[in-house]
């Protein structure tokens, strides 16, 4: 199986190991992340740091410039400092060598997981950043995760306040 090949075996994740990761992680690192507010990982960016995340923007097009209040870098290696997460925002086939360059950076950055982006799944990266110690999620977002663990969406996607399923207290 090359690097790139889909797989179609579901991916199944224990709620309270993403919990525990999502309650771990501080600073993420976000590869793809686009500078365009209608994209998804604008979108997506913005909420994880409305949450408190400091979400560093890895888009080599547009390296050293600003997305979101935070400097974008070309490369991983070029982050100053630590952050414990890679969020993947790019194809399958790109997860590969940027799963490999997170596990050359693991102890260097302090990187512990490796997050691929709905839609996005490279079961060979994710065996080899296992086997170098690191968590991996794959064909998830944490934003989607954050909101549903953490009880913050309703039926229409959103924390409208209005639709619950805990059982109404007593009416005045």
């Amino acid at each position: 199986m090359t690097d790139a090949t889909p797989v179609s075996t579901p991916l199944a994740y224990d709620d309270a190991d993403l919990r525990g990761i999502l309650k771990s992680v501080r600073t993420i690192a976000m590869v793809g992340l686009s500078p365009k507010w209608v994209r998804p990982s604008n979108f997506a960016a913005k909420y994880l740091q409305g949450k408190g995340y400091r979400v560093i923007p890895v888009n080599p097009g547009v390296a050293g410039k600003e997305i979101l209040g935070e400097t974008v870098y070309a490369s991983l290696k070029e982050i100053p400092g630590r952050f414990e997460m890679v969020d993947i925002f790019r194809s399958s086939e790109a997860a590969g060598p940027i799963t490999d360059a997170a596990i050359a950076l693991k102890e260097e950055k302090g990187i512990q997981v490796i997050w691929m982006q709905l839609g996005v799944r490279n079961d060979d990266a994710a065996a080899r950043a296992e086997a170098a110690g690191l968590t991996v999620v794959m064909d998830r977002c944490p934003k989607i995760e954050y909101g549903r663990l953490f009880g913050e969406l309703g039926w229409g996607g959103v924390n409208s306040g209005i639709i619950s399923s805990k059982r109404p207290g007593p009416r005045p």
